[in-house]
C-alpha cells in the first residue's frame, strides 16, 4: 500500500469515527434543547359563543333538572411524558413537539371543551418540567374573558404510573388531580410511581441508535432534542427525595417516589391539599400482569374513599367496563398457575401460543406427542414470563395471534382484557376482613382520553387516527430498514425475559385497540372551578366512549331526588328516572372563532383543520340499559352470579328529543341486601376508529380463524385508513348505591 493510500485510510477512518461521534453526540442530545413549554393563545373565545353553546346544552335539559351537563378529559398528556415523546417521533410519524401549551389551545378550539386537566407521567416530570407545566396552566386559564364563564378550565395534575411485574406487586396507573392553582394548592413536587426491584426504571427510555434514526428522519432541532431529554430526566433520577421525611423537609429540586397507592396518598395527605385520585387502565393488559384483580386493592392500602372515588372505565385505550368469568391463568389447588383451555368466548394467548408451536412442529414432520410437548412447555414458560410471554414464541406475527387474549363480546375492549380490573367486578367485590359492614369501592364513572400528542377530548370526530389516537408505528420509508423483523418461525418457544419497558409491550398488535379519546361528563352547578370540582366530588359525573351524550339518572325517594353517584338506605324498592339524548351530529371543519383563535398554519398542524362543530341534528338513541349488581354478601359468593346485566332493557323511539323512563324494582325488599344500579346508553351506530379492532373472520363456530389488524407501521396499514367499523357509542352513568337497612 502506497503512503498516499495509508493517508486516505487514515483520513476516511478518521471522518467515519468523527461522523460517528457526531451522529452519537446528536442522538444523545449533545447538541439539543430542553423541550420547550409553548406559549398559549391569548386570543379567547368570545363570551357570546360561550352562552350560545350553552343555551343550545341548556335546551335539552329536563324542566325539573338544576344543574347544565359540562364535558371534559381528565387525563391529557403531552411531550413532557416520554412515552408521548416517542409516539410523536418522526420516525414514528409524529409531528414533533406537543407540549403543555399545545393542550390548552387544542382544549379550547379544537374540541371545545369545558374543562381538561394536565397529567403527564410524574416519573417523567422533573422539577423544571414541573414548574413550566403549572406556569402554562395557569396561563391557559387567565385567557378566559370571563372568569364566571369560562370557555374552558385547565386543572393541574399529573400521573402515578406503577407497573408491577406479577400480580402480588402490581397497582397500576392513577391519575392526580388537583382543585387549586395558587402556591399553597400545589405540591412543590409531583409523586412519582417507585418501581418494584424486578422492573426498570419508570420513564421509558430509547435505545442511543433509535434517538440517532429519530434525528436523521426528522433532521431538525426538536429531533435533536429527544436525546437531551432522556439525559435531563436521568440526572433528576440521581436526585431523589429521602424517604421517611415530611415532604415540605425534602430537599429542594428533588424527585418523590411512592411505591404503592397508600404511601402516594399518604403524600398528598402530608401536602394537605384538595386533590382527587382516578384510577384508569384497570383491565388494559398490557401492562397489568395475568392473573391481577382489584381484590387485593380494596383495603387501606390500596384504596382511600375520601380521594379515590372515581375510576376512569372509558379510555383512547379502550372500554373496561364489563366483567367475564374467563381468566388469561388460572391458579390450581397447590397455588401454581396454570394456562386454561379455550372456551367459547375466549382464548387465552398462553394456549395459543402453545398452538402456533405446536403448528410449526407438525409442519418439519415432528410426532404429535413430541409436538404436544413443545406446546406445553411454550405455555408454561408463557405464563412464566406475564406480559413478555409473547417473546416465547419467536417470529411470531400480529396475524398469527388470532384474537387470543381479547373480550370477543365486549364494545371498544382494552387490549388483552383483565376482567378482574372491570367496572363491574369492582363494583360487585366486597372486603369482609373487619367486623361491620362489608367495605367496598363506591366508585363514579368516568372516561377521558389518556391521550399522548397534547389533545384532550380527541374523540369529537372518528379520522386521523394517527394523530387524533395514540396509533403509531414506523413510517413507510424506513419500516423495512429499522422495524422488528419477526425472525425465523421456529418449531421451538424461546425463554426470554424483557423486563425493559419497551420490552414489555406488544407494540403492534395493541394499535387495533386504540381509541379516540372519550370524555367525563360533570353535573355541575356552573362554569366556574368550583362549581365543576364540587360536583366531581359528590360523584355527579358519568363517563362517554367520546360522543357528548346527554344523560340523567336520578333515584326518587320520600319526594327528595338523588342525583347520580349517590347512596341511600331504605327497605322498599326504589324508584328511578332516567333520560338520555344524543350527541350532536358534526359538520366538517372549524366554526369561525376556532380559525381567529389559532389562525390558519396552527389550526391545521394542531386541530388538523376539524374541530367540534356541532350541526342542529343530533344523533338517536336506540336503547337504555340498566345494570344491577348485588355486591357480596360473603366471600364466598360468585362475582358473575351478582351482576346482572343488562337487568333491564328500554328501547327507544326514534326522536331528536332523546328518550326517557321510569322504573323501580320489586324485588330488591324481597331479596333484602344492597345493590347497585347504573345505566348505558346506546347510541345508534356510526363509523368509529377501530370500532371492529382486529376485524376477525368467523368460523361456524365463532372462533376467530384469520385477522385482518390495524397496524400501526405505515408498509403494513396505510397512513390514513382510519380502521373505521360501526359502533354504538356509549354512555355510563355513575352508580346510585341503595343499601339495605340492617337493624
Amino acid at each position: 500500500m502506497s503512503r498516499y493510500e495509508m493517508k486516505a485510510l487514515k483520513l476516511g477512518f478518521l471522518v467515519a469515527l468523527l461522523t460517528t461521534g457526531l451522529l452519537f453526540a446528536a442522538g444523545s442530545g449533545f447538541f439539543g434543547r430542553s423541550q420547550e413549554v409553548g406559549t398559549p393563545s391569548v386570543i379567547p373565545v368570545d363570551p357570546k359563543v360561550v352562552s350560545q353553546q350553552r343555551a343550545r346544552q341548556m335546551a335539552a335539559v329536563p324542566p325539573d333538572a338544576s344543574t347544565e351537563i359540562l364535558f371534559g378529559d381528565f387525563h391529557v398528556h403531552t411531550t413532557f411524558s416520554a412515552d408521548g415523546l416517542i409516539f410523536n417521533l418522526p420516525l414514528l410519524g409524529g409531528q414533533g413537539s406537543h407540549p403543555p401549551a399545545d393542550a390548552c389551545d387544542f382544549a379550547r378550539y379544537c374540541s371545545a371543551l369545558d374543562f381538561w386537566s394536565i397529567n403527564d407521567h410524574a416519573e417523567d416530570l422533573t422539577p423544571k418540567r414541573w414548574q413550566e407545566t403549572v406556569e402554562t396552566v395557569r396561563a391557559c386559564n387567565a385567557v378566559n374573558a370571563d372568569p364566571h364563564n369560562p370557555d374552558t378550565v385547565a386543572f393541574l395534575g399529573w400521573e402515578w404510573t406503577q407497573m408491577g411485574d406479577r400480580p402480588e406487586n402490581h397497582y397500576g396507573h392513577r391519575n392526580v388531580i388537583l382543585a387549586g392553582l395558587a402556591d399553597d394548592e400545589i405540591p412543590l413536587r409531583p409523586v412519582a410511581a417507585k418501581p418494584p426491584p424486578t422492573v426498570t426504571a419508570g420513564h421509558v427510555d430509547l435505545p442511543a441508535a433509535i434517538r440517532i434514526l429519530n434525528f436523521l428522519v426528522g433532521f431538525n432541532r426538536d429531533a435533536l432534542s429527544v436525546g437531551k431529554y432522556f439525559r435531563e430526566t436521568a440526572d433528576a433520577y440521581s436526585k431523589a427525595c429521602p424517604q421517611g421525611v415530611p415532604v415540605r423537609d425534602m430537599p429542594e429540586g428533588c424527585m418523590d417516589f411512592a411505591a404503592t397507592p397508600r404511601e402516594l396518598f399518604d403524600r398528598l395527605d402530608d401536602w394537605g391539599v384538595d386533590s382527587i385520585v382516578i384510577p384508569h387502565g384497570t383491565t388494559w393488559g398490557l401492562y397489568t400482569p395475568p392473573g391481577s384483580t382489584w381484590s387485593k386493592q380494596l383495603n387501606s392500602k390500596g384504596h382511600d374513599p375520601q380521594r379515590q372515588f372515581l375510576v376512569e372505565s372509558f379510555s383512547g385505550h379502550g372500554n373496561g367496563e364489563v366483567y367475564r368469568p374467563w381468566r388469561a391463568v388460572v391458579t390450581t389447588d397447590s397455588g401454581a398457575l396454570e394456562c386454561p383451555p379455550p372456551g367459547p368466548d375466549y382464548l387465552p394467548s398462553c394456549w395459543r401460543a402453545g398452538e402456533i408451536i405446536r403448528e410449526r412442529c407438525l409442519a418439519i414432520g415432528e410426532t404429535a406427542t413430541e409436538c404436544d410437548s413443545r406446546a406445553k412447555l411454550t405455555r408454561a414458560l408463557y405464563i412464566e414470563r406475564g406480559n413478555t410471554g409473547y417473546l416465547t414464541v419467536p417470529g411470531a406475527s400480529v396475524e398469527d395471534w388470532l384474537d387470543s387474549g381479547q373480550c370477543r363480546d365486549c364494545t371498544l375492549p382494552s387490549f388483552n382484557y383483565r376482567p378482574g380490573g372491570s367496572l363491574q367486578y369492582m363494583l360487585a367485590l366486597g372486603n369482609f376482613d373487619h367486623p361491620g359492614p362489608p367495605q367496598r369501592f363506591r366508585f363514579g364513572v368516568i372516561g377521558s382520553s389518556d391521550n399522548h400528542r397534547a389533545r384532550p377530548g380527541t374523540g369529537y370526530k372518528e379520522q386521523n387516527r394517527r394523530q387524533m389516537s395514540d396509533g403509531n408505528g414506523f413510517i413507510k420509508g424506513w419500516f423495512n430498514r429499522v422495524s422488528t423483523k419477526p425472525g425465523p418461525a421456529a418449531p421451538d418457544p424461546v425463554d426470554i425475559n424483557a423486563l425493559g419497558a419497551l420490552g414489555r409491550l406488544e407494540a403492534d398488535r395493541v394499535n387495533s385497540f386504540l381509541a379516540t379519546g372519550g370524555l367525563v361528563a360533570v353535573h355541575s352547578n356552573g362554569r366556574t372551578r368550583d362549581a365543576i370540582w364540587n360536583s366531581v366530588k359528590r360523584k355527579q359525573v358519568y363517563g362517554t366512549s367520546g360522543d357528548r351524550i346527554l344523560l340523567w339518572f336520578d333515584a326518587v325517594s320520600g319526594g327528595k331526588t338523588l342525583p347520580m353517584g349517590s347512596e341511600q338506605a331504605t327497605r322498599t324498592s326504589p324508584e328511578f328516572q332516567v333520560k338520555a339524548v344524543g350527541a350532536w351530529e358534526q359538520k366538517p371543519g372549524c366554526p369561525d372563532h376556532s380559525r381567529a383563535g389559532l389562525g390558519p398554519e396552527r389550526l391545521q398542524a394542531l386541530c388538523l383543520n376539524e374541530c367540534y362543530n356541532p350541526s342542529d341534528t343530533r344523533k338517536l338513541i336506540e336503547r337504555l340499559e340498566i345494570v344491577k349488581i348485588s355486591p357480596q354478601a360473603n366471600t364466598e359468593e360468585d362475582i358473575g352470579k351478582l351482576i346482572e346485566d343488562p337487568w333491564l332493557v328500554h328501547e327507544c323511539p326514534p326522536e331528536q328529543s332523546g328518550c326517557s323512563f321510569s322504573f323501580t324494582d320489586p324485588e330488591y325488599g324481597q331479596q333484602g341486601r344492597d345493590a347497585v344500579y347504573y345505566v348505558r346508553a346506546v347510541q345508534q351506530a356510526s363509523p368509529a376508529i377501530n370500532g371492529d379492532n382486529l376485524r376477525c373472520e368467523f368460523d361456524e363456530q365463532g372462533n376467530c380463524i384469520a385477522v385482518n389488524p390495524c397496524h400501526g407501521n405505515e408498509a403494513l396499514t396505510d397512513y390514513e385508513d382510519d380502521c373505521l367499523a360501526p359502533v354504538n357509542e356509549l354512555a355510563w352513568s355513575s352508580p346510585i348505591f341503595v343499601d339495605y337497612p340492617r337493624f
